[in-house]
């Protein structure tokens, strides 16, 4: 299969979406027992169809409204390459000491290999070694990868390969990286921290990285991206020639709902953000830190009084959206752990997120947006167009389980630019 090449852009978390990059959950997320789900890095099992039909809303809506691409298809590209293909193949085996499968992987046609990698290869019962062997998988599910947000994240004209928290999730940045290196892709360069620095003490997933404007990156310093990973990041911003504003928020360690700054604040438009109250607007022993690089150079780091005084200094005021209301803490509480704070945006004023959050839903019509279902706006009935703020809404019982909302389900490859 052969796909038109995509041109990576992003300057903002609003602008008009363009191009996205997606993953519809598959066997991989029931290829789990209660044993695996701790070392998968769910709280839960899922239901499969229910995930399934959920997730196709998202996929519904997006694709009325941009161009979407599914990470099963740009992987066959690159596995239909021989040279691509191998390569990627000794990278996965040697990353998972799995190397005595190279030559097994090596044989499958690429249409089967694509879908092993995802979803798991059984290991081979040939020695008693094995056989004692506790393991069902040689390979892993990966059951993560539809959150597709972690694992390479588009920064201006260049794909940055996460470099992940944890082991169970390295496949995923290795096909990443090898599809963003697919000359399906044009990119100005694709940064893979693996291949620059493999620290592990470097941590950097996508979810703790919003592109605030083309001058302004938000990171979180938490569970998943670590402050010797933020430094990788600010040094590969040091030979752009405008100054680069880094407003780095530390996030609390427990519990896991926190384990990424898009789950505690998202953008919704030019004015509006999306907060939950006890980590971005109370006061707590958080740091938010203020980096400039400018002429190449790390010129000032200090110490700033939260994200949205330091926004506001640099032009971006912003109206925070309490997640959950504001009456009650237990609310806010239950829908942040239920990714209420984490919204995508398609374009400005224009975001998704789950229906299941009710008081949070009921805080964005109280600042102006229009509550739509993706139901309505898959079947036609509502025209995204029409509206000039609006939330579409996804149901979400089972999607939720994994620990993520729909900025995490989503991985922008272009967007329009904003005009400030």
């Amino acid at each position: 299969m052969k796909t038109q090449t995509i041109a990576l852009d992003v300057q903002s978390e609003i602008g008009e979406l363009e191009a996205v990059l997606l993953h519809t959950p598959g066997p991989e997320v029931e290829n789990m027992t209660p044993k695996d789900a701790q070392r998968a890095l769910y709280s839960d099992i899922l239901n499969l169809s229910i995930a399934q039909k959920e997730y196709e809303q998202i996929e519904g809506v997006l694709s009325k409204v941009t161009t979407t691409y599914q990470i099963k298809d740009l992987l066959l590209n690159v596995l239909e390459n021989d040279t691509e293909r191998q390569a990627l193949i000794r990278k996965i085996c040697e990353a998972e000491d799995v190397r005595d499968s190279f030559d097994r992987l090596m044989e499958l046609p690429a249409r089967t290999l694509c879908r092993v990698l995802i979803e798991g290869l059984p290991a081979r019962i040939d020695n008693l070694t094995a056989f004692l062997n506790d393991d069902y998988y040689a390979l892993f599910p990966l059951y993560n990868f539809y959150f597709t947000r972690d694992a390479a994240m588009t920064i201006g004209q260049r794909a940055f390969i996460g470099k992940m928290a944890n082991k169970v999730r390295l496949r995923e940045s290795l096909i990443m990286e090898a599809i963003f290196s697919n000359n399906t892709m044009q990119t100005q360069e694709v940064v893979n921290p693996y291949i620059s620095t493999n620290h592990p003490k470097v941590l950097m997933e996508g979810g703790d990285v919003l592109v605030a404007r083309e001058d302004i990156l938000i990171v979180g310093n938490g569970l998943r991206t670590s402050s010797q990973g933020i430094d990788f990041l600010v040094s590969q911003l040091r030979h752009t020639e405008e100054r680069m504003h880094i407003l780095v928020q530390q996030l609390p360690q427990q519990p896991e709902s926190f384990i990424h700054l898009d789950m505690v604040f998202t953008l919704l438009d030019k004015d509006k953000c999306m907060v939950f109250k006890p980590v971005i607007l109370d006061d707590n022993p958080l740091d938010t830190i203020h980096i400039t690089v400018e002429n190449g150079k790390v010129n000032k780091i200090a110490y700033v009084p939260g994200l949205l005084p330091t926004l506001k200094k640099l032009g971006m005021e912003l109206e925070p959206v309490i997640c959950g209301g504001t009456k009650d803490e237990w609310i806010e509480e239950r829908e942040q752990w239920h990714s209420g704070a984490n919204f995508f945006a398609f374009a400005p004023g224009k975001v998704m997120s789950y229906a299941r959050n009710i008081h949070t839903i009921e805080e964005m019509d109280k600042h102006g947006f229009e509550i739509i279902t993706a139901a309505d706006v898959i079947s036609g009935k509502a025209n995204l167009k029409k509206s000039r703020r609006c939330v579409v809404t996804i149901d979400g019982s089972e999607l939720p389980r994994g620990g993520g909302g729909a900025r995490c389900m989503t991985m922008p490859l272009r967007r329009k630019a904003i005009q400030w």
